[in-house]
């Protein structure tokens, strides 16, 4: 493996760490956003465009901008302080997720043997890999796969609304 790999494999592991281990929730989002932006460089240097760049425009152009705008917008003066008696980096439930990510992973890799065990042995290794162009993805978004494309905006838009809604509902009761 070269060395690009490990440096986008560290970007990607160091925004996953820091969303899961800093307090505060937007410096949460934006550790996100940097995992995200890893993962899609990692998608680019793979030659896999179509994913890399659906990375970054759906998680890190709307996803993420849709985390940082809830939070912002639903965040009171008293969410900002934190409580003295809460020093520790896990909550009591984290080994019950650590238990159930590590299963998880134990599962996932075994899928992953058994089928590159089961495509060596068919021999599939030497078969033609089919491939895609940005361009025929698009086409096929803008023509036969048009209506699920229109459904996934609709639903991002009423997530949206709805979370200006309900921000708008508290701030008016607080005050």
């Amino acid at each position: 493996m070269s060395w690009i790999f490990w440096v986008l494999a560290a970007i990607t592991i160091a925004g996953a760490m820091a969303t899961v281990l800093v307090h505060r929730l937007v410096h949460a989002a934006l550790g996100a956003a940097v995992a995200f932006v890893g993962l899609a460089l990692l998608f680019l240097s793979l030659d896999a465009q179509f994913a890399g760049f659906a990375q970054l425009m759906v998680y890190v152009g709307a996803v993420t901008i849709l985390i940082l705008f809830a939070i912002l917008m639903t965040q009171s003066g008293e969410l900002n302080q934190t409580n003295a008696k809460q020093h520790t980096v896990f909550s009591p439930g984290a080994w019950w997720g650590l238990i159930v990510a590590a299963l998880v992973f134990a599962v996932l890799g075994y899928a992953v043997n058994q089928s590159q065990a089961a495509l060596t042995k068919a021999g599939a290794a030497n078969a033609a890999v089919p491939s895609a162009t940005v361009a025929e993805i698009g086409q096929a978004f803008v023509g036969r796969y048009v209506l699920p494309l229109e459904i996934v905006a609709l639903i991002l838009t009423a997530a949206l609304i709805g979370a200006v809604v309900i921000a708008m509902n508290e701030k008016g009761e607080t005050q």
